[in-house]
C-alpha cells in the first residue's frame, strides 16, 4: 500500500526529509517559482499534508486538493493562510512558536544598540576613509542604559525583550497589550499603558505588534508627532502596522532621532524607497529568526506538527501547535 502524499514547498535538510519519509511520500519544491507552482498545483489533488513557506493556501488552492488534512508553515506568522477556507475545509493550520522568541529577542536589541550608537552610519564613515579625530562629538550616540522601552505586544517575544531590557540594561519597561500581564508586571516591574501614553514616554519604542484590520497603519504620522525627538522607533511586528511614509518624514524632518526595521510594507522593500535615502536608520532584510540554529528548530518543529497532525490528531502527548 503506497503511503500518502505530502508536498513540501521549502528546502529541508536531509535528516528532517527523512523523518517524512518514514511516513508519507514527498513531492518536494525547494524553491517556488512559475513553473515549480504549476507542478506543485498539479500535486494537490492527491497531497494530505502540505509544509513550507511563501505559498499563498486560500480557497482557490483549497479547492484543488480534496485530500488535505494539514497544513504546516516553518513560521510563526501565517499571513499567507486564509484562516476561514481553512476552517471551511476542515484542514489543521500548524505553526512554530517558541522556537524563535529569543533570537527575535536578540535581534530587536542589535537594532536598539546599532540605531543608539549609530553602529551602521559610522561603520560606513571609517570604511570610506571618513574618520577625523577633530570630528569626534559628531559620532556621539545616546545611551540605552536606564531608558525606558516601550512595547508594543506583549506576547511571547515581547516578553524576551522586556527580560533583556529590564535585567540586561536597567530599563523600566512599558507596553501595551489587550489585558494586564500581571507575570510580567511583577518580573519586571513593568507598566500596562495605552498607546499615547507610551509613545509620548519611551526613549525606546519596539513595535511587535500582530497584522489584524485593528493595527494597520496604527504607527503613522500622528504617533510619531507623541513620541519624543531623541526617541527611537524599532519594527520587528509587521510592516503594515507601520505608514512607511509617515516614519520617513519623523526621520527626515529630524521629529525622532532615528529607527531599526526588520520588517516592511512589501518585501523586498523597493530599492528606490526614500527610507533608504537616510542615514538615521537601520534596514535589515527581514531576519528576526535567521539564525542557523533557529531555523533549524523551526524546521524541525514543523515537520513535528506536520506528523503529529496527520498520525495523532488526538493524542495528548504529542504537542500540535495549532493556529487557533
Amino acid at each position: 500500500m503506497s503511503k500518502p502524499l505530502i508536498i513540501v514547498h521549502t528546502k529541508l535538510p536531509p535528516a528532517l526529509l527523512g523523518k517524512l519519509e518514514q511516513h508519507f511520500q514527498l513531492a518536494v519544491f525547494e524553491t517556488l517559482s512559475a513553473q515549480n507552482i504549476t507542478l506543485l498545483r498539479a500535486q494537490l489533488a492527491s497531497a494530505v499534508g502540505i509544509i513550507g513557506t511563501g505559498l499563498r493556501v486560500d480557497e482557490a488552492l483549497l479547492q484543488q486538493a480534496p485530500l488535505l488534512q494539514a497544513a504546516s508553515t516553518v513560521s510563526v506568522g501565517y499571513d499567507q493562510y486564509d484562516l476561514a477556507a481553512l476552517q471551511r475545509h476542515q484542514v489543521v493550520l500548524t505553526h512554530t512558536p517558541h522556537v524563535l522568541d529569543d533570537t527575535v529577542a536578540d535581534l530587536a536589541f542589535a537594532l536598539i544598540l546599532g540605531a543608539a550608537r549609530r553602529v551602521c552610519e559610522l561603520d560606513s564613515a571609517v570604511k570610506q576613509g571618513r574618520w577625523s579625530k577633530q570630528s569626534e562629538s559628531g559620532y556621539f550616540g545616546v545611551d540605552v542604559h536606564h531608558k525606558t522601552i516601550g512595547i508594543l505586544g506583549m506576547g511571547r517575544i515581547g516578553r524576551a525583550i522586556a527580560q533583556r531590557a529590564y535585567f540586561g540594561f536597567g530599563m523600566p519597561v512599558c507596553y501595551t497589550a489587550r489585558h494586564d500581564k500581571t507575570e510580567v508586571d511583577r518580573t519586571f516591574q513593568a507598566k500596562r499603558c495605552e498607546l499615547d501614553q507610551l509613545l509620548a514616554t519611551a526613549d525606546f519604542v519596539v513595535n511587535m505588534l500582530p497584522s489584524t484590520a485593528q493595527t494597520q497603519n496604527v504607527i503613522d504620522g500622528k504617533a510619531f508627532a507623541l513620541m519624543k525627538p531623541s526617541a527611537i522607533f524599532i519594527n520587528l511586528g509587521r510592516g503594515n502596522t507601520v505608514d512607511q511614509q509617515a516614519l520617513y518624514q519623523a526621520l527626515k524632518t529630524k521629529r525622532i532621532l532615528a529607527a531599526g526595521l526588520d520588517v516592511y510594507r512589501e518585501e523586498p522593500i523597493a530599492a528606490d524607497s526614500p527610507l533608504l535615502t537616510l542615514e538615521n536608520i537601520i534596514c535589515l532584510p527581514h531576519i528576526g529568526s535567521a539564525t542557523a540554529e533557529t531555523r533549524y528548530a523551526m524546521q524541525a518543529c514543523a515537520v513535528d506538527n506536520l506528523i503529529n497532525a496527520l498520525l495523532y490528531p488526538n493524542c495528548a502527548d504529542k504537542p500540535v501547535y495549532r493556529v487557533n
